[in-house]
């Protein structure tokens, strides 16, 4: 047997080992100078530091020297002043020794003196702020920095000889609280509400002040209430928001209660200059700068000229619109490339144009002006250099009342969705040291030049050369300030409050005498948590959070507003629940250590932006610093979002559901369908889909005018169960029954079996594919032509589309087996349908263009669809050249006698066949279709029997039935229907949970005008928001919204948008009389928005105006086709996108099968042997003791 030498190999190497560490600590230790590695340990621990150690030193001292220089001067210069006034024994004047004379004038608090030009004032004893804010200001004889209007003089200060006042006025106010004088509060009210106000109330207890909270109606169980030592109800009568900008109401509230000092948060009425100065009547402190600092960096432009008198860079633009394509150039020359072209009622992208290059700018003009006038009746077309991924940084700036202002280091902001903040960081790592300190330097000189007090930040954008540009600058507190707090140790709101009360920022409470002692520390990063759901555009999510668990740890800070189990999270405010700051000596620790804190924050019941922001603090880009501020709209892989189950409380639900609904419920048991017979498959007779192939869509037009029988359109497939059963038939029992309706119906015109709220519900819900649908149909069923509804630029969605994908759809339609395309325009506006039907022209494909019915033509009162509105649009499809026309009843509004006075009509203007479509809500749509056959109708919708009638299609069997033998008899079989009606009698049960519960036919319908297959749907979707007590008010508030809107056209995507805005309403107990008032507080669904937007088009009677503004809240709608302002889609990079992400999702799978190679060779190795133990044990056992 061979030998194993592996312990006397092991010793040998210990002692090597040994051998080596001793020779290394035997030559020298490391860094001394006999350290044999030179070196870096020994410059690097010992040279370096004693040089930095005598330089310093140096330093010191000379510093030392420099201060006691200036002091003996300053000193002789207050001596000599003093004297001279001890020795007037307090007369009127003093003769110092440059020659002028000082006047003693002695005034009470709130009185104002003015000095000529070249006067002096020097401050005997008491405080004096300048109220005077022409320019150019005073210059301050304490610093030698021009001191704008509400800037502070203080006495005892060590004045210069050059001090100069130019005419201006002063208030000597010494005995007020918000003069320099030191003051203590007593109570302090925070005019605001939510995480914000308990931040400050904590800074107020942590001084021992007494806390004032106030609240609206809607926050009357909100949190932060609850952490005051007072709270009182304001706005009884306000909106929402109006509460919290109740100016009087506010004032008096603090009148009222005695309270000393106003902090007034972030938001709200923080920048208002108004409320400041109301306090500053009132007598009440606004603890913030003064109102006149408010009003000059409330203004933008105002903002923008205090920059530049301090030399602060801007970025270049015009102040007013351009002339014409020349000037642009001329402009776009001087500022540099790239530019930008904005229209002034831009927005959201519109109307805008990047231009690299001077040949560019002329024609990207011309094309801006004319998109400008198309889309916003305005052509003034503004100039603007273009940042090229920009950085957002801010400065925080400290600002005492006696002239001392200090920046305590940056944030970086560039984390930004539509221009709201997400993530936020300092250091801000990735900006060269150089630019970062100009951005100190240049922040700093704008807050002194104004005379700033109190905390604030000045923002900048930095470009990717390193280049600054000033924008604005924020006068109050901001939502990220934790950032900077967890990195200096300075407590920015406590800071606030004792800079009101008159303290200087050398206060030990402060501990800030010089810029000096302000030094950053590590890293931190702010996360907001808030009720958005990425997933659907961040819309603000509501309802109870039943569950709430925190994060924590050390380093990691929470700033709640109202998270906690049983918090009910309102629409009306801010969706933020909680700020999780994190802190780390490293930007890659903290990343993880924020991470870690925002997986642990748990919430349930309401939807959160979690995992959102959990890819990006995930992702390489941000780890590195190089975000800038289109980051997240250019980043389409922080929307792959993995949302969690929430498992546990839907099964809880779900067993508390059945055991209140149905204890005894057991899993229904059906018997196998009653499948339809057939004879061949694929069919051997023919259809019209032949005659369609063989000689185009003109011959299919002329056979149909030239037959007498009525023909049929079977929407069991399409239609009929979006009606009844929300579109949930699976493909699968669509092809049961293929060969039998391929035979059954070869005679009928087409079957609609695609398109409308198809791909929504398969693709969402039915996990399946109608392609494929469309593929294995047409397989089974080549003789009857397929018909599909298509909502013209909103094609199968819900959305308007790029013209490119419009007709790109319409090709792959058609190649895949489409034969009829029926389509509409949910606000019956052609221009929305004119790119499909020139598309599916040239394809050779049957065009059915539709007119969408509403209103009643039989009553005269309803003036605005009346019979010439209808034959009108009729004539102008006809000229588009439709094959057919289709009168799409889709609510069931068509009465029988209205429907034989329409047809009648467009028989005798129209030279195409009519194809006539309802709903039989009503229980009368089988006598409008006979009444329509008489008057000539060619084509009508009908559903098999078991799957018509009240929200579907009139039955196909009884229509058959009862032209039975007559002159417009359909030629099809009643007995074989009933086939096909027994098997679909039969599937139907099997989607029973998705019936909407209607026993029997309504003519309530012809009150609520709602489309059939909203009507079903609208139901389980007002169930799901936990409204389904309340359907009944939702289906009265659809009829209200209605007429609010103007009686509009109501058919998909129309239709949904008043359903949402009515289950809105009903949610947010609005009604037509309040809405535009309480709405400015609101977020309204996105489908509103889309529609005043004019992204579904244009009402033939216009938008109501005010509404229009509240919900558009200050952006400008289009006024054209929305598809020429869609930029088109690039499907060459839609299709290598589609690959990148097949291809990474295989190599993740290659990268995880190669992972667990080894566990699974394991795995193989130990299954025999455990199975032949089991067998071993198995045999030798008696079975009963194995049981």
């Amino acid at each position: 047997m061979k030998k194993t030498h592996w312990p006397a190999r092991l010793a040998a190497g210990c002692l090597v080992t040994l051998t080596l560490v001793g020779v290394a600590f035997a030559a020298g230790q490391q860094g001394s100078q006999s350290d044999p590695l030179v070196t870096l340990s020994y410059l690097t621990q010992k040279a370096t530091p004693s040089i930095l150690s005598q330089v310093d030193s140096k330093l010191t001292a000379r510093e030392t020297e420099l201060k006691k220089q200036l002091s003996a001067v300053v000193e002789g210069y207050v001596k000599e002043v003093e004297d001279k006034l001890a020795s007037s024994g307090g007369g009127s004047s003093v003769q110092p020794s440059g020659g002028a004379s000082y006047q003693v004038v002695n005034l009470s608090a709130g009185q104002t003196i003015t000095g000529g030009a070249a006067c002096e004032f020097l401050l005997r004893s008491g405080t004096a702020t300048c109220v005077s804010d022409t320019s150019p200001g005073l210059v301050a004889m304490t610093a030698g920095t021009t001191l704008a209007g509400g800037g502070a003089l203080a006495a005892g200060e060590p004045p210069q000889p050059n001090g100069v006042c130019l005419t201006r006025s002063y208030s000597f106010d010494s005995g007020r609280k918000d003069s320099m004088a030191e003051c203590k509060f007593n109570k302090v009210l925070v005019a605001n509400r939510g995480e914000i106000a308990i931040r400050v109330f904590r800074a107020c207890y942590d001084l021992g002040l007494h806390t004032v909270a106030m609240y609206s109606n809607e926050d009357t169980f909100s949190l932060f209430r609850t952490k005051a030592d007072e709270a009182y109800l304001i706005g009884e009568n306000k909106s929402p928001l109006g509460a919290y900008l109740d100016i009087p109401s506010i004032i008096d509230l603090a009148r009222r209660r005695n309270v000393d000092a106003i902090h007034p948060g972030y938001g709200f009425l923080s920048e208002n200059a108004d409320f400041a100065r109301a306090c500053e009547e009132a007598g009440i402190t606004f603890i913030g700068p003064s109102s006149t600092i408010l009003a000059q960096m409330g203004d933008k432009l105002t903002a923008k000229a205090i920059a530049h008198a301090c030399g602060v860079p801007t970025i270049p633009g015009s102040d007013r619109p351009l002339k014409d394509g020349e000037e642009a150039l001329a402009k776009a020359v001087e500022y540099g490339f790239p530019i930008i072209l904005k229209a002034a009622g831009g927005g959201g992208g519109r109307g805008m144009r990047r231009c690299d290059k001077p040949e560019e700018v002329i024609p990207a003009f011309n094309l801006v002006k004319s998109e400008a006038k198309k889309a916003f009746g305005n052509e003034d077309i503004f100039i603007e250099k273009y940042l090229v991924e920009p950085k957002h940084i801010e400065v925080q700036i400290l600002g005492d009342k006696h002239g001392n202002v200090v920046h305590l280091f940056e944030r970086d902001c560039s984390l930004q969705r539509r221009y709201q903040k997400v993530v936020e960081f300092a250091p801000a790592f990735s900006v060269p040291e150089a630019t970062r300190q100009k951005l100190y330097e240049d922040a700093v000189k704008v807050a002194r030049h104004v005379g700033y007090v109190s905390a604030g930040t000045v923002e900048f954008l930095v470009d990717k050369s390193g280049n600054h540009y000033f924008i604005e600058m924020n006068p109050r507190i901001q939502v990220e300030h934790t950032v900077t707090e967890m990195v200096t140790g300075v407590d920015l709101v406590r800071a606030q409050i004792l800079i009101a009360e008159g303290h200087p920022l050398s206060t030990p409470e402060i501990g800030i005498p010089s810029q000096d002692a302000v030094h950053m520390n590590g890293y931190a990063l702010q996360c907001r948590v808030t009720t958005e759901d990425p997933a659907n555009n961040f819309a603000p999510d509501t309802g109870k959070i039943t569950a709430y668990r925190s994060g924590g740890g050390f380093g990691v800070r929470l700033d709640g507003g109202n998270a906690f189990t049983g918090a009910e999270i309102s629409p009306y405010y801010d969706s933020l629940l909680v700020k999780v700051t994190s802190w780390d000596n490293t930007f890659e620790g903290v990343c993880r250590k924020a991470m870690r804190a925002i997986s642990e924050e748990h919430v349930r019941g309401v939807k959160t932006n979690i995992p959102f922001v959990t890819n990006i603090l995930a992702h390489p880009t941000f780890r590195a610093g190089a975000c800038h501020t289109k980051f997240i709209d250019e980043t389409p892989e922080l929307f792959d979002i993995d949302v969690g189950r929430d498992r546990a409380t839907k099964l809880l639900k779900y067993i508390a559901q059945i055991q209140v609904d149905n204890p005894s419920a057991e899993r229904a048991q059906f018997d196998i369908p009653r499948f339809p017979p057939y004879e061949h498959t694929p069919p051997k007779c023919t259809g019209l889909k032949q005659l369609l192939d063989e000689k185009g869509p003109e011959a299919v037009r002329d056979w149909v005018l030239g037959q007498k029988k009525l023909l049929i359109t079977d929407t069991t497939m399409r239609d009929a169960h979006q009606s009844l059963l929300s579109t949930r038939v699976r493909t699968r029992d669509m092809l049961k029954a293929a060969e039998g309706t391929a035979e059954i119906l070869n005679d009928c015109f087409s079957l609609e079996m695609w398109g409308g709220a198809t791909f929504d519900v398969a693709y969402r819900f039915l996990h399946e594919s109608p392609w494929e649908r469309l593929r294995l149909l047409r397989e089974k069923i080549p003789n009857i032509p397929f018909q599909m509804l298509l909502r013209g630029a909103n094609a199968v969605g819900y959305t308007n589309y790029p013209d490119n994908l419009i007709r790109a759809f319409i090709r792959e339609s058609a190649r895949s087996g489409i034969d009829v395309f029926r389509i509409f325009d949910s606000l019956n506006w052609i221009p929305g349908m004119e790119i499909a039907i020139d598309e599916v022209l040239q394809q050779g494909k049957l065009c059915e263009a539709t007119l969408c019915y509403t209103g009643d033509i039989l009553d005269p009162k309803r003036d605005k669809y009346t019979l010439k509105y209808y034959v009108d649009m009729a004539k102008e499809l006809e000229k588009r050249g439709a094959h057919l026309l289709c009168i799409k009843d889709m609510s069931g509004l068509l009465k029988p006698y209205a429907a034989k006075k329409l047809v009648t009509a467009l028989k005798n203007e129209v030279g195409l066949p009519i194809h006539l479509h309802t709903h039989d809500t009503s229980g009368n749509q089988v006598a409008a279709y006979l009444m329509a056959a008489e008057a000539g109708v060619d084509i009508v919708d009908c559903a098999i029997d078991s799957m018509s009638s009240t929200t579907s299609q009139p039955s196909l069997n009884a229509v058959v039935t009862a032209l039975q033998g007559q002159e417009r008899d359909t030629g099809l079989d009643p007995e074989k229907l009933q086939t096909l009606s027994d098997y679909w009698a039969d599937v139907r049960l099997r989607y029973s949970q998705f019936e909407a519960g209607i026993k029997n036919p309504s003519t309530d319908i012809y009150r609520y005008e709602m489309p059939g297959g909203q009507y079903t749907n609208l139901k389980s979707q007002v169930e799901s928001l936990g409204l389904g007590h309340q359907f009944e008010d939702v289906k009265e508030m659809y009829v209200k919204v209605n007429h609010m809107l103007g009686d509009i056209v109501k058919v998909t995507p129309s239709s949904k948008m008043v359903g949402d805005l009515a289950i809105f309403m009903v949610q947010n107990e609005l009604t037509p009389e309040n809405i535009v008032e309480r709405g400015e507080a609101l977020t309204f669904p996105d489908s509103v928005v889309s529609y005043f937007k004019g992204m579904m088009g244009q009402p033939a009677w216009g938008f109501p105006e005010d509404l229009q503004k509240v919900v558009l809240k200050g952006e400008e709608p289009i006024t054209c086709r929305p598809g020429e302002l869609l930029e088109p889609v690039d499907f060459a990079a839609a299709r290598r996108e589609a690959l990148e992400a097949l291809l990474a999702g295989r190599g993740e799978l290659a990268a995880m099968l190669g992972l667990a190679g080894r566990e699974i060779l394991w795995s193989l190795v130990f299954v025999f042997p455990v199975y032949a133990l089991f067998l071993w044990v198995f045999r030798r056992v008696p079975k009963k003791t194995v049981l």
